[in-house]
């Protein structure tokens, strides 16, 4: 048996999320009372009681995600010992990971996202930015769509989620040409509700603040292989962090080669530890055989280690 942890990206905050968990394992309390501490600010009350459009501001729901992510991990090896043989994370996600592999201190990770969400708000003005999510298109074909629409400003694939969905990111009236000509060709395209045009090279100043931002973390050797977004391979060489992390601000999300990655190592169980589902159901369309289960209230730690102990 071969076991992946799994880290969701912004998209899955909502208001209350990881309150259960605060509530019922004294493990998944800490993650909540030490991002209090490393922001000097009651993260922990604006996840639990809102209000939510303070929420998805962007320099809050990175470290939100991040800090619910490890306190469902914390909760599941407070009664767990299984250890697993890689980690993976989507976009932000990433930093969950490199903390499940002690590579980056949670305190640490948490002011990261924390100037990352920052960074990437202030990159674009608001409203000249936009993302869509395309299906019913294979991904050259969206590819070129975006070659051919990116004369006049940025269009190009941001996250390739599955085989059935990938986002493209760029400036608001590329993206509108691309989303319309993708329609012509017979793809399904629906506009998503974002702050800025993520994972696209509009990113490049929120990359450069990155980072500087980066050169004060201390980073460690992973314990474990982290698959990161930009090369969908992993990396246990802690003089690499910093630059897969810049590099994954303006590269595209290549969610599904990671996942098919993890699958040709011989992974056979995957863990989303996070709010929501996304992950599980993105794994379960690249590999409809894959066993997975998303982590997010106490009850599912339980569901986690029966899955994990059967036929161990």
């Amino acid at each position: 048996m071969k076991v992946a942890f799994l880290f969701p990206g912004q998209g899955a905050q909502k208001v209350g999320m990881g309150k259960e968990l605060h509530e019922s394992s004294e493990a998944a309390r800490s993650a909540f009372e030490r991002a209090d501490q490393a922001l000097k600010d009651s993260l922990s009350t604006l996840i639990f009681e809102g209000p939510g459009e303070d929420l998805t501001l962007t320099a809050n729901t990175q470290p939100s995600i991040l800090t619910v992510s490890t306190a469902a991990l914390w909760a599941f090896q407070d009664k767990c010992d299984i250890e697993p043989d890689f980690v993976a994370g989507h976009s932000l996600g990433e930093f969950s990971a490199l903390v499940a592999a002690r590579a980056m201190t949670f305190e640490d990770a948490v002011r990261t996202t924390r100037r990352r969400g920052q960074l990437m708000q202030d990159a674009v003005p608001a409203g000249q930015g936009a993302m869509a999510a395309v299906m019913k298109l294979d991904a050259a074909v969206i590819e070129e769509v975006c070659r051919l629409e990116s004369s006049d400003g940025v269009v190009s694939p941001a996250n390739f989620n599955s085989p059935e969905q990938i986002v493209i990111s760029g400036d608001k009236d590329a993206v509108a040409r691309a989303s319309a000509e993708l329609k012509k060709r017979g793809g399904r395209v629906i506009p998503l509700k974002v702050s800025a045009p993520f994972h696209c090279t509009l990113m490049e100043p929120a990359a450069r603040g990155l980072d500087a931002f980066l050169e004060d973390i201390a980073l460690a050797p992973p314990r474990v292989p982290v698959v990161s977004n930009v090369e969908a391979a992993p990396n246990r060489d802690p003089s690499r962090i910093r630059e897969l992390l810049v590099k994954q601000v303006t590269s595209p999300v290549r969610w599904t080669e990671s996942m098919k990655t993890l699958l040709s190592e011989g992974v056979d169980r995957f863990v989303e530890f996070g709010p929501g589902n996304v992950l599980a159901g993105l794994l379960r369309k690249i590999d409809p055989q894959a066993k997975v289960v998303s982590v997010q209230a106490p009850e599912n730690v339980e569901d986690a280690i029966r899955m994990l102990e059967a036929n161990s």
